[in-house]
């Protein structure tokens, strides 16, 4: 297992590797809130406001708070109720929050309120986040934002580790709970994306993409990325321009008239 100098290490060296924007982020569900960090802020309590899920993980990758979040802290219901912390409603399964707005039938937005990924009742009763490079707990997952580029240096990675592609769970909806509940619940490497909330109630920049494992792996992904690295396809790629390309006539002729004889 991890000790925390070691994922604060490790953290740090992926920042390196991938060039990252923001801090790679470390994620604990916990089963109480007796587990949760005395220097983790809850937003109701001590910030005197609830927060999104994609908010509070906003503020630890962003601004390196250490953030706690119970049913009580939160703003938006699906987190709540993907993270397991209440009973699905009804009204939500019937589709209700995603018709008429999102979807052309209360069946369709049944069927994707039915196939969220969500966590069993009463499992958990917190999350709580961090930046890798400071967490005070060993978490599940660490999760990674960052743009194509730097997501197809995981995916390369994960192909130097065992040839295989990572799977993804993907929706355009509740994109928070996507980020962590496969990756916790299946104990795999994931990729999503961000959902409009994310985009635009916690600035997650548009060109982003998300990865999410379990913090067990980072070690393995290290060793992927630096392998990369050493036969240079890490980052910055090494470009291969075209030589001597065709030029436009007008460059020729002008060229021709600098002295450039050899341009054609």
């Amino acid at each position: 297992m991890n000790t925390l100098e070691q994922l604060h290490q490790q953290s740090r060296e992926l920042e390196r590797l991938l060039r990252l924007q923001s801090y790679p982020l470390g994620l604990k569900m916990l089963k109480s809130t007796g587990e949760v960090s005395q220097k983790a802020k809850r937003p109701f309590r001590d910030m005197g406001y609830h927060l999104s899920f994609c908010q509070a993980l906003a503020l630890s990758r962003r601004h390196g708070l250490t953030i706690a979040q119970t049913k009580e802290d939160m703003w938006c219901f699906e987190p709540v109720v993907g993270l397991g912390f209440v009973e699905a409603p009804d009204r939500f399964l019937e589709g209700h929050n995603r018709y008429p707005g999102s979807t052309k039938t209360l069946e369709a937005g049944a069927m994707w309120a039915r196939n969220m990924p969500r966590f069993a009742y009463g499992k958990y009763e917190a999350v709580m986040s961090a930046p890798l490079t400071t967490i005070d707990f060993v978490p599940d997952i660490f999760i990674v934002y960052g743009e194509p580029a730097k997501m197809s240096q995981i995916l390369l990675a994960k192909c130097w580790l065992d040839g295989k592609d990572i799977t993804p769970t993907i929706s355009s909806h509740a994109a928070c709970v996507y980020y962590v509940v496969p990756a916790v619940r299946e104990n795999e490497w994931k990729m999503s994306l961000p959902c409009g909330g994310d985009l635009r109630r916690a600035g997650c920049e548009t060109t982003n993409m998300v990865f999410s494992a379990p913090v067990g792996v980072l070690g393995e992904l290290l060793q992927g990325l630096t392998a990369l690295r050493d036969e240079g396809l890490g980052l910055p790629m090494q470009l291969s321009p075209p030589l001597e390309y065709p030029l436009q006539p007008s460059y020729v002729e002008i060229a021709k008239m600098a002295g450039m004889h050899w341009v054609k």
